[in-house]
């Protein structure tokens, strides 16, 4: 009788320990599945190409930036967007009116494409560029111009063209402070004479409706021109 009970309770250990050894092989399978699985899913985000596109994008933009209390700027633009690294890109053109202290428009600048770069604090402006002094209504036109903030300095290598009461000036390559007040081509090819005012570059999208910084309102006055 104990030995049948004894074979009887072998019988049961060892049905148990095959479904236990069975159930084992399931779940390390299972387990090998899963983990595969996520491991694949793992490496398939690794394999996915980075996103470097803008985070925000604003339409219609028409901002007043202050420093210290004080409007220093007056952006316009149709398009802006901000990328995760802090650069700014205007896709679709900028206008820009820059302030003195006494709120007064010193300088105007548009361009058909401007890129900013937040690391080297440096903006990149192409197309149809142009800078003008508000005060001598002297112009710059030019295809691509850089404005670095460090140095508070305009610059490019490409052709430029200035008009200065009735004379233009061309040339490649140009050093100039933020106001145009003092300016330096660097490679001079000629100055000729207009017969007429000429009208102002600043047109199309960006049109410029306030009479009071119209050319033929602005007072010229003699710039000193030499490096800067």
């Amino acid at each position: 009788m104990k030995e049948d009970l004894k074979v009887n309770n072998l019988h049961k250990a060892q049905k148990y320990l095959a479904v236990m050894d069975n159930f084992h092989d399931r779940f390390l399978v299972l387990y090998l599945f899963i983990s595969l699985n996520s491991c694949d899913q793992r490496k398939d985000l690794v394999d996915q190409p980075l996103y470097e596109g803008p985070v925000s994008s604003l339409d219609s933009v028409n901002t007043l930036v202050s420093d210290s209390g004080l409007f220093v700027m007056h952006v316009e633009a149709p398009k802006q967007q901000e990328f995760e690294t802090g650069d700014i890109e205007w896709p679709e053109g900028v206008f820009v009116e820059y302030f003195d202290k006494q709120g007064n428009v010193t300088t105007l600048f548009s361009a058909d494409y401007v890129y900013y770069t937040k690391k080297e604090e440096l903006y990149h402006a192409k197309g149809d560029v142009v800078v003008r002094n508000n005060q001598t209504a002297d112009e710059l036109t030019t295809e691509e111009l850089f404005w670095d903030e460090v140095k508070e300095e305009y610059y490019t290598e490409k052709f430029v063209t200035i008009k200065s009461d009735d004379e233009v000036h061309t040339g490649e390559g140009l050093k100039a402070n933020r106001d145009f007040t003092s300016y330096q081509i660097l490679k001079p090819s000629g100055t000729f004479t207009l017969e007429d005012d000429p009208s102002s570059s600043l047109k199309g999208d960006f049109l410029l409706t306030d009479p009071e910084i119209e050319p033929d309102s602005v007072s010229k006055k003699p710039v000193p021109k030499g490096t800067y």
